[in-house]
């Protein structure tokens, strides 16, 4: 099978019909299969799901296990040798689908790359970051990276001064949509689910870098991105502080038996301070 492309879906069941609409209006070329991993969502009726979507493989899940296992129950069973991870809260344009493939079979070198998003009114969103290293991470939430959003050294981490117009090789793009060689996901192996909602594909991506793979972004494929359907229906200061407990992992993970301890230890405080000061 050529691809397989996985949702996990929480609350936003009227968007994830539509997104596997435009999926079905827009299929890649040769075979491919759909899995959904609902995460007992309180809007999801399983029968009538079936019932409209009879050839989308379906995980329901008795309670909510998170972003991060959700994918990781549709990755065990993933057949494609591509796999797709698409968020709910998004549309393939015409074309879309069959251009990611057509990136990643001319890349055997790939572990992964991400489309072109963009907003439901035509904007073109900023889905592309760096790895949260130190320096950028410090400039992000001091508030240099917005004082000198034009700077690569200040405002790398958001890749504030990056051309969403040409083929590049990056570090994160954003989980959204994200097409995953099914080679390095045997080599990488699946998503740590000790990142259950953020920084998961970020940890993934990373993963996939320490073992030579290379990220890309490509513009030959676009997607509508509403945002956040999900995670909105959360409180922003429970989100706000998820967000940032992930990165300290990330750190904790990654970096604290690599960097001198001064440095990391800047770091964290750095990350602290954001919280702080955006809460």
């Amino acid at each position: 099978m050529r691809l397989s492309i996985a949702i996990v879906n929480w609350n936003t069941t009227n968007l994830l019909k539509q997104c596997l609409k435009s999926i079905a209006e827009f299929p890649p070329e040769g075979d491919y299969e759909i899995i959904v991993v609902d995460n007992a969502s309180s809007d999801f009726d399983e029968v009538c799901f079936r019932s409209e979507f009879p050839d989308v493989c379906l995980i329901a899940n008795s309670e909510n296990v998170g972003y991060a296992k959700g994918n990781n129950q549709a990755l065990a069973i993933a057949h494609g040798d591509y796999v797709l991870l698409l968020n709910p809260d998004t549309l393939v344009t015409a074309g879309a689908l069959e251009a990611l493939l057509s990136f990643m079979e001319k890349h055997p070198d790939a572990a992964a790359a991400g489309p072109r998003l963009i907003r439901p009114d035509g904007t073109v969103e900023q889905s592309v970051r760096s790895f949260p290293y130190p320096g950028p991470i410090a400039w992000e939430y001091l508030g240099l990276s917005k004082l000198f959003s034009k700077s690569w050294t200040f405002a790398r981490y958001r890749m504030r001064p990056f051309s969403y117009t040409q083929e590049s090789e990056v570090d994160q793009p954003m989980g959204s949509c994200l097409i995953l060689s099914k080679q390095a996901l045997d080599d990488v192996g699946l998503m740590d689910e000790d990142f259950p909602i953020f920084f998961n594909e970020v940890d993934w991506l990373y993963r996939a870098k320490q073992k030579g793979y290379k990220i890309y972004f490509t513009p030959t494929a676009t997607v509508i991105h509403h945002g956040a359907a999900s995670t909105r229906q959360v409180d922003r200061r429970i989100m706000l502080r998820e967000s940032h407990e992930s990165l300290v992992r990330f750190y904790n993970k990654h970096f604290r038996n690599v960097l001198p301890a001064p440095v990391y230890w800047l770091a964290i405080l750095a990350i602290r301070l954001g919280v702080f000061f955006r809460r």
